[in-house]
């Protein structure tokens, strides 16, 4: 089996990221069924600690960090994200290195025979998805590669995510906001009780600042399964601050602090993630895992995380960001005020048909004097004239490109002197943008 024909084993199964996703109960993500792949392969995730990371905004870019951080300590990490950007092997890493053809191949190998065990054993149970067997291929490599730790973030949701048969050392929370409402619920404290499923008993939980509600639901869940709760910015101080290098950012609380942290991600939101990480870290003492402040710090500097405000070198400046809600797109129009103040900005746009694109273009719409529509390749991407006439109703005429590509062309050639072009919406159309750059490997 190559690794192409690994990949396309698992696309047999039932693939939500790409197709629409059926309703989210436990007869449709049954956890129970992993449970018993997990145990047929021998357990794997139980050879490892793990730190388990959920949210709607920022929870790759807090796991991304916890790795880099993690790294510097000597310690033999994994990484474990979702969805990639170019190649399905971004999503599983040792030590930052993705795993290879030949390694990919044998996990799969193995979890598909266990697959069929369960298929034909439990019938009742229903037949595994695409990411439940890839989080499954996750583990066995992180345990063939004798981790000492992983950093899990979790697909969708938390509470019946394949991810959540772990017992992690810490539970993190990123900020809660409104997406895959379908999915999860169309109010704030429906979507935080979805995620604070993850928080296992005993189990120490970070949270981001959160929602009221959303805050409420945290609480409730942590206190009812004994978990106790750090929350930043009360029970956490964190203080941010733009410099010519970039943000810094200073982390404190009782019996501990860490000042002028360099960020190695661009954004307000970014020194806020990189708090929640360094309150991650020290919590990991409460396990005996002790972090050294110098591995804080360069494990915060140098992390990468390509498609998040990702600026491309030449002109006219491109910066690459995969904001998909209201949200993180008005993170996205701050952060963009601040590296490029009084600087226009030509938007190539494109979302997937379960994002809120009206709310996405309001966020971003005071900082752009131009917007250029785009169409993805994947199979969930809104057409063309529906992004336009999104436009048009908030008063917005949007050029159409039929791809990303021509899209960015186009952005480019009417580009004037002191633009900013920035691609956004989606990772799948900002992945698409890094391969017309020719940048795919770039970043990481």
């Amino acid at each position: 089996m190559t690794g192409s024909e690994a990949i396309a084993y698992l696309e047999t199964f039932a693939n939500y990221e790409r197709n629409t996703a059926p309703t989210y109960t436990s007869a449709n993500y049954n956890l129970e069924r992993v449970r018993l792949l997990c145990r047929r392969l021998g357990s794997p995730a139980e050879s490892f600690a793990s730190v388990h990371v959920a949210g709607t905004k920022g929870k790759g870019s807090i796991a991304a960090m916890l790795d880099s951080i993690l790294r510097q300590t000597g310690r033999r990490v994994g990484l474990f994200t979702s969805p990639h950007l170019h190649h399905f092997h971004e999503r599983i890493r040792v030590e930052g290195v993705c795993i290879g053809d030949s390694e990919l191949s044998a996990a799969v190998a193995e979890v598909g025979r266990a697959a069929s065990w369960v298929h034909a054993t439990y019938p009742e149970l229903g037949r595994l998805t695409t990411f439940e067997l890839t989080t499954a291929v996750a583990f066995v490599h992180f345990a063939r590669c004798g981790i000492e730790l992983a950093v899990i973030e979790t697909g969708l949701g938390g509470r019946l995510d394949a991810t959540n048969v772990v017992t992690p050392l810490v539970t993190v929370l990123s900020s809660i906001s409104r997406d895959h409402v379908e999915w999860l619920g169309a109010t704030i404290d429906l979507i935080a009780r979805e995620k604070a499923g993850i928080i296992k008993p005993g189990v120490p939980t970070v949270s981001a600042p959160q929602p009221p509600e959303a805050l409420a639901e945290i609480r409730a869940a942590s206190s009812e399964r004994d978990a106790p709760l750090t929350v930043m910015g009360l029970d956490v101080r964190w203080q941010e601050r733009l410099t010519e290098a970039g943000w810094r950012v200073d982390v404190s609380a009782d019996g501990w602090h860490h000042e002028d942290l360099p960020v190695g991600l661009y954004g307000r939101h970014q020194a806020l993630n990189a708090a929640v990480a360094v309150t991650a870290t020290e919590t990991l003492r409460t396990a005996r895992i002790g972090v050294a402040a110098e591995a804080i710090r360069a494990g915060l500097a140098s992390v990468r995380w390509p498609g998040r405000f990702e600026v491309v070198p030449g002109e006219p400046t491109i910066v690459l960001d995969g904001a998909h809600n209201p949200e993180s797109a008005a993170r996205l129009r701050e952060a963009l005020g601040d590296r490029f103040p009084e600087r226009p900005v030509m938007l190539v746009f494109g979302t997937s048909r379960d994002k809120d694109a009206a709310g996405i273009l309001v966020a971003l719409g005071p900082v752009a004097r131009q917007l250029v529509v785009a169409r993805s390749g994947h199979p969930r991407s809104t057409e063309l004239a529906e992004l336009q006439a999104v436009a048009l109703e908030l008063g917005i005429v949007a050029e159409a490109a039929p791809t990303v590509s021509a899209a960015l062309a186009s952005a480019r050639e009417g580009a004037r002197a002191g633009d900013v072009i920035c691609v956004t919406g989606s990772l799948f159309v900002v992945a698409e943008a890094r391969a017309a750059l020719g940048i795919e490997s770039e970043g990481w």
